[in-house]
């Protein structure tokens, strides 16, 4: 029988038998494709991140009023809830960066040992606001809750960055540095010649920084509430498949 010593870089062995039972074996080397259906090569995958300041915060602003009938509870959030979205504007908000995320009208009942008892109807209006002077975030943040009193609600924050494409071009080209760093030490090791990238996929992910809210009531205080925006990450993730040169 023939010995054979290979590489193993996408290298398919057939084993072929003449006749049930019969002891020669006929070993064909098959220098074929790849699980992509690419010719043999060499496949990496590189990461790259980034950081940058957030420039915007969004936060959801609203007011949730429980009252003994619907048309009550109707006109005292529609009066909360212009009161609020008058606070926003005044702060700088613009009036198309304010935007209605719900409104909702429902019974609510205290549950007994005697059976549930109709406590009145809850209305909740809710906008989202986008703020992009961080600077002032705070001041924002407290003249909403001092025009909401007791019924306001603040939840939802996220910070992100307006426009990020800088921060995905600086990860994407760390993480082809990484990929491609790889690749060539594989390349080394396997005492091949690297040849031409032939398959190139990309993921993103951006983690923005988590701001950590209140909900109404006692908040409108003396000092300004403190909104930090911290860091915000973008990690691009490169999966490459280069050939092997000749």
């Amino acid at each position: 029988m023939q010995h054979l010593k290979y590489v193993g870089l996408a290298v398919g062995v057939g084993l072929v038998a003449a006749a049930c039972g019969t002891p020669d074996v006929t070993v064909n080397p098959v220098v074929g494709q790849s699980d992509t259906g690419l010719p043999p090569g060499i496949s990496v995958s590189g990461s790259g991140e980034v950081t940058g300041t957030p420039d915007t915060l969004s936060m959801m602003f609203g007011v949730s009023v429980l009252r003994q009938t619907v048309a009550e509870a109707v006109a005292t959030a529609a009066e909360r809830a212009d009161a609020l979205i008058a606070a926003l504007q005044a702060e700088g908000v613009a009036e198309e960066d304010i935007q209605t995320a719900n409104y909702s009208i429902y019974p609510e009942y205290e549950y007994k040992d005697t059976g549930q008892e109709l406590l009145g109807y809850r209305v909740e209006n809710t906008v989202t606001a986008k703020i992009r002077d961080l600077e002032a975030a705070g001041s924002v943040v407290d003249a909403a809750v001092a025009a909401g009193g007791d019924e306001v609600r603040v939840s939802g924050v996220s910070f992100s960055i307006e426009d990020d494409e800088e921060l995905v071009q600086a990860a994407r080209a760390a993480a082809w540095a990484d990929a491609t760093a790889k690749a060539q030490q594989l390349a080394a090791l396997a005492g091949v010649t690297l040849g031409d990238p032939v398959a190139i996929s990309e993921s993103l992910t951006s983690q923005p920084p988590i701001f950590n809210p209140f909900a109404g009531g006692e908040a409108a205080v003396a000092a300004e509430t403190p909104i930090e925006p911290g860091q915000q990450t973008v990690t691009v993730n490169l999966s490459v498949e280069f050939g092997i040169g000749s």
